[in-house]
């Protein structure tokens, strides 16, 4: 009998698309060398569905509603972002740079759940035992319900698992795992998407509230397909500069939760320390009296958080001025840019722009845009602003300054942290309650934010 060939077909790596030969560019998320050849597997027949296992559909108003309790980490400011602890048979994804602080902060979280009496599993793919010992005694996390094993054979961990039956599961990192069916290396998109489907299937199934880290690209993304983010419940990116002492962890996916709710961490010699006041912090070192400063709030989630935008409009005798925008949109930049081109008559064509949020926390939502045009406005005319201003409010084409959302929120925290003058939108002021202790002055359109802060 003659020996069947082994079929291949090749796979990009970037979103998963299979071609039964190479190509230089994927047809269809567009990445260049992105192919990788793999071992076609075959079809298996007889396969039952979970639907032959015993689950028939139900009336959704049959389905009984359970409050159930959520499992905190310990770490108030991991359980504000999750949306108040952890979830039963949750799967949640955690991005971030290299040596930002992901294998550190799990090893935290696991902490605190297991002082509180829970069995947490910690599995490594990238550490040895002993080198998760000695980062253990660095952060005194030692626990006796704190297990820890290095394995990347998925299992092997799913055998841990039911031989264990841990409370929470962290798997460190998902890139590292890897099914033996699968001949494609560690790290392929066919052994991350399986690991990942073994993984939920095990925490759909059994309870276990589960952790995956992931590797991210040179763009910032998670690495492997997108179909890994819309198979977890929760995803989680840990941004900051590791030059930096503060790191921010953000939730852009929640099914339990608010999505773009923020923790901030600030990175010591015993680990990440939580940042119960951001405000405070990133407002600390402030220069007072200097041109191109202006604080304004930004909404995160639930939480208020005010910030220190910086603009420096130099002159250039370049054709074309540079515009580097650190921490905001460059292209919402730009356009208020142009804004106040046509409206007040300034002339920035001939002017560098350089903008950063001091901090670096990044923003991206429209109610900071009077705040840009201020900052802005105040390096150029190098005039600064007093201190105790902050400027709220949205930028539109035709110069008028439109409301936004959670506006009593934002002036509350300005409040607590002393300002006494806030500059809103005029279309916001009849909604708002009287506040006593600061000054709430409504303007309609840039020009006339400009002649109340200059």
């Amino acid at each position: 009998m003659a020996r069947k060939s082994i079929k291949t077909l090749f796979v990009c790596q970037a979103c998963g698309y299979e071609s039964a030969k190479w190509l230089g560019r994927c047809t269809e998320c567009g990445g260049w060398d992105t192919f990788v050849e793999a071992v076609k597997k075959p079809k298996t027949s007889g396969v039952r569905s979970m639907a032959a296992k015993g689950n028939a559909p139900v009336p959704i108003d049959a389905v009984e509603i359970v409050d159930e309790e959520r499992l905190s980490t310990g770490i108030g400011e991991f359980d504000r972002v999750l949306g108040g602890g952890l979830v039963a048979g949750t799967l949640i994804l955690i991005g971030g740079d290299p040596g930002i602080g992901k294998s550190t902060l799990m090893l935290q979280a696991l902490h605190g759940i297991a002082r509180a009496g829970h069995k947490v599993l910690y599995v490594s793919g990238e550490e040895s035992v002993r080198q998760l010992r000695l980062r253990s005694h660095r952060l005194g996390t030692a626990s006796p319900t704190l297990l820890v094993v290095s394995e990347i054979d998925i299992d092997a961990v799913m055998t841990m698992v039911v031989n264990e039956t841990p409370d929470v599961l962290v798997v460190d990192s998902i890139q590292t795992m890897f099914s033996p069916e699968i001949t494609s290396a560690p790290g392929s998109v066919s052994q991350v998407r399986e690991s990942t489907m073994q993984l939920m299937l095990m925490a759909k199934r059994t309870g276990i509230p589960t952790f995956l880290v992931g590797h991210v690209t040179k763009e910032g993304a998670i690495a492997g397909p997108r179909l890994l983010e819309h198979m977890v419940d929760t995803v989680l990116y840990f941004e900051g500069d590791r030059n930096h002492v503060f790191r921010i962890l953000r939730a852009v996916k929640n099914r339990f939760g608010s999505t773009n709710e923020i923790g901030v961490f600030e990175m010591k010699a015993q680990g990440l320390c939580e940042v119960a006041n951001p405000s405070a912090v990133f407002l600390s070192e402030r220069p007072e009296n200097a041109a191109g400063s202006v604080v304004t709030a930004s909404i995160e989630g639930t939480r208020p958080i005010l910030v220190e935008l910086q603009a420096l409009a130099s002159s250039t005798n370049l054709g074309t001025p540079r515009r580097t925008i650190l921490g905001l949109d460059p292209n919402r930049v730009a356009l208020l840019v142009a804004v106040m081109e046509k409206q007040l008559g300034m002339h920035l064509m001939g002017h560098d722009i350089f903008m950063n949020v001091a901090g670096g926390v990044k923003i991206m939502e429209p109610a900071v845009d009077l705040g840009i045009v201020a900052a802005i406005a105040s390096s150029f005319l190098d005039r600064p602003i007093h201190k105790d201003t902050l400027a709220i409010g949205e930028v539109g084409l035709a110069g008028e300054v439109r409301a936004v959302g959670n506006l009593e929120t934002r002036i509350m925290e300005a409040q607590k942290m002393g300002f006494s003058r806030c500059v809103v939108p005029k279309g916001s002021l009849k909604r708002l309650p009287r506040t006593q202790g600061i000054q709430l002055e409504g303007v309609d359109t840039v020009g006339d934010a400009m002649e109340l802060l200059f």
